[in-house]
């Protein structure tokens, strides 16, 4: 019997403050951060039965110790969830709450379930990236990838020789414009809608609580070029030019479009599309152009179409190169209106649903946008990007509305 596939829509979205790994976050636990997520959204939902939430996934980089044990369904029973409610657990490196989106967004959209949450969480303080990992010998010994595949600064650096037009001098003042966009989107009360207070503890001052990032720095062209360049001697990746290490949690709701307007839930996104795609390890930076090339060509779509772009900025460079390939100007007011991960923070797993989130809360505030991008590189080799149609879009401000 054919199936009818219905429409997914992202109800809503909230995130802990992102902090620096080990920082506020360092007497914290994991779980803890994403249970606070799922909890708040429950609160801000309060037209969502909790026994209507059918599924929740949740992905972790590093899925050990208190981001382990398939943390999608202890998260689930921490939160407060029913116990007839499942979870998992996700690990597609940083697309991991992009995965975790469009994986439930499936089961959605072939009526296996009607609601459910996704997100993701990463605690690099106490988690690094490759923490407990033992990569099969035979990936660099039969040459299937050149060692610096897996140093993800490293191929950032290998991106930059591919294309020398990324200069450090561009990606520095990529990196500025983002903090100075964070910080006045700060000032204009923007970000701190969407996050969810968090209890602190440290052994010597006590009790704290976190309210916004711990990231976001002031600083100028003239201090980022004297950053020193770890991967590599005279390189051009430093850490004012890439996303930090981070620790902090995302979490979102989403549904039928459907059952989201039966049960009087917002409808801040409709999905149209996503594509996920690998590339060579070497340069993971590239992966959001054929990601991107995917999407746009499922979804019958033109890069100008898409009037909103959240790309997660990694590094400076992964980000620059995407936007030439599609010629994008860096300072089109379009990308990154409120800055991104080299200022907010990039706790790997967790970042698809900031990017989902912050362009939800500019489609409402752009009825005349209809489509929007985000946009990621993943780790080994991969690149993921998921359309998104704007409901609130009234009428032709873009090329293609047609569509």
């Amino acid at each position: 019997m054919p199936r009818e596939v219905r429409d997914v829509v992202f109800v809503d979205g909230v995130r802990t403050p992102f902090g620096k790994a080990g920082g506020m976050y360092a007497h914290t636990r994991a779980d803890d951060l994403v249970i606070r997520c799922i909890r708040e959204l429950l609160r801000r939902n309060p037209q969502l039965p909790p026994d209507r939430v059918e599924e929740v996934a949740i992905a972790a980089t590093t899925q050990t110790g208190d981001q382990g044990l398939t943390i999608g369904r202890t998260a689930a029973l921490l939160a407060g969830l029913p116990k007839t409610v499942p979870g998992f657990a996700i690990d597609r490196m940083c697309a991991g709450a992009m995965t975790a989106v469009t994986s439930v967004a499936g089961g959605i959209a072939m009526g296996a379930y009607d609601v459910a949450i996704a997100g993701g969480v990463e605690h690099m303080g106490r988690h690094p990236m490759g923490e407990g990992v033992d990569p099969n010998p035979r990936i660099l010994a039969e040459k299937l990838v050149d060692p610096s595949a897996l140093i993800m600064g490293a191929t950032a650096e290998n991106l930059h020789d591919r294309l020398p037009g990324i200069t450090k001098a561009r990606a520095d003042a990529f990196a500025l414009a983002s903090q100075v966009k964070t910080a006045k989107a700060y000032a204009n009360g923007k970000l701190q809608p969407d996050l969810v207070p968090v209890a602190v503890r440290d052994p010597e001052a006590g009790w704290g609580l976190a309210v916004v990032d711990e990231a976001p720095r002031e600083t100028s062209l003239e201090k980022l070029a004297t950053l020193k360049t770890p991967f590599r001697p005279h390189g051009r990746v430093t850490a004012g030019n890439a996303a930090g290490l981070n620790d902090g949690a995302t979490a979102s709701v989403v549904a039928a479009e459907d059952v989201a307007r039966e049960l009087g839930l917002p409808v801040a996104m409709r999905l149209v599309s996503y594509g996920f795609v690998g590339v060579e390890p070497e340069v993971m930076g590239v992966g959001p152009i054929p990601a991107t090339e995917k999407a746009l060509r499922l979804a019958g779509l033109g890069i100008d179409d898409i009037g909103l772009f959240e790309l997660n900025e990694a590094f400076a460079v992964q980000v620059l190169a995407f936007l030439d390939h599609f010629g994008v100007d860096a300072d089109d007011p379009r990308v990154n209106p409120w800055g991104g991960a080299i200022a907010i923070g990039h706790p790997l797993a967790s970042s698809g649903v900031r990017l989902m989130t912050q362009l939800a809360r500019q489609f409402a505030e752009h009825p005349e946008v209809r489509y929007g991008l985000t946009a990621m590189c993943i780790g080994i080799g991969m690149g993921g990007s998921v359309i998104w149609e704007n409901p609130a879009w009234t009428g032709p401000a873009q090329q293609g509305d047609e569509n």
